[in-house]
Order: C-alpha cells, then sequence, then structure tokens
C-alpha cells in the first residue's frame, strides 16, 4: 500500500470552524443521549430514504475530526498497515527526514526498500515513538528524583 495514498488529510481551515463545532456537538449530544447503540443511524433532515448507518467507534472519530476542525487545525488519517515515507515520518515524529534516516539505518525502527526508497510502517513508528517517550519519562522521573535529593 503506497504510503501517499494511505493518509488522509484535511488541511487546517478547510472545514468552516463554525459549523464543524455545531456538528461535533450534535454528536456528542447524540452520543450522549445514546450510550448503548453500537450503530448509530444517520438521517437526513428530509426526505424518507433509508438512514445511514454507521459503526459508533466511526462517529467518535467524526467527532473528534470535527473538534479539532473547529480548532483551525488540519487533521490526518493513517491505516495502522500504511507504509510511510521517511519525511511523513519525520513529519509525524516532530524531527529531521535525515534524523530519521539515521534512527532507521541504526535498526530502532525497522524499515523496507522500496527500490531506493526507504518505506515505514506506521505501527512500527508508533511502536517506536511510544519506547522513545517511556524512556523519556523514565529519565524525567529520574532527574526529578535526584533534583529533590540534591535539594535543587
Amino acid at each position: 500500500m503506497s504510503g501517499m495514498n494511505a493518509v488522509k488529510r484535511v488541511e487546517p481551515g478547510a472545514i468552516d470552524s463554525e459549523i464543524a463545532s455545531r456538528a461535533m456537538h450534535r454528536i456528542k449530544d447524540y452520543l450522549m443521549h445514546h450510550p448503548d447503540e453500537e450503530v448509530i443511524p444517520v438521517t437526513g433532515e428530509v426526505g424518507d430514504e433509508e438512514a445511514l448507518v454507521l459503526p459508533r467507534a466511526v462517529v467518535s472519530m467524526v467527532a473528534f475530526i470535527l473538534a479539532q476542525a473547529a480548532e483551525g487545525r488540519g487533521v490526518a488519517i493513517v491505516p495502522s498497515n500504511a507504509e510511510l515515507t521517511t519525511q511523513q515520518a519525520a513529519d509525524m515524529l516532530n524531527v529531521s527526514r535525515p534524523y530519521v534516516i539515521g534512527l532507521l539505518e541504526s535498526g530502532a525502527i525497522p524499515f523496507r526498500l522500496v527500490g531506493t526508497h526507504r518505506r515505514i510502517r506506521y505501527d512500527d513508528l508508533k511502536t517506536y515513538h511510544q519506547r522513545s517517550e517511556a524512556k523519556s519519562r523514565t529519565a524525567a522521573d529520574e532527574l526529578s528524583r535526584l533534583g529533590q535529593e540534591l535539594g535543587i
């Protein structure tokens, strides 16, 4: 699966923030008042067509996307099996592309070659990020403990 086609992106400001906010509140109210519904019927304001039925998890995700849009932020949805370019991975980790290439070459993140291009599975990137954050938290906790011992 191509990384470029696998990532669906809504750019910041592409959705009117007032419309997004209104829709998000309606969805959240509906979910709150129907806590046990696992599938949600989506009906039009007019007409007697059969309702579109969506899984609850999808409706929650739509509410999240609308919440981001209401704040003027963009959103990207990445399937867990998506393969990313080194630039996409760098953007997601908020680091430079050469830094990501260093991580790949050192074996910190698995990748495969497609011709001469490196591809990184989103799941592998997420695993690396979680390990990295856990190490950062441990180091911060250690510094804090040391600071307390030294009375800093």
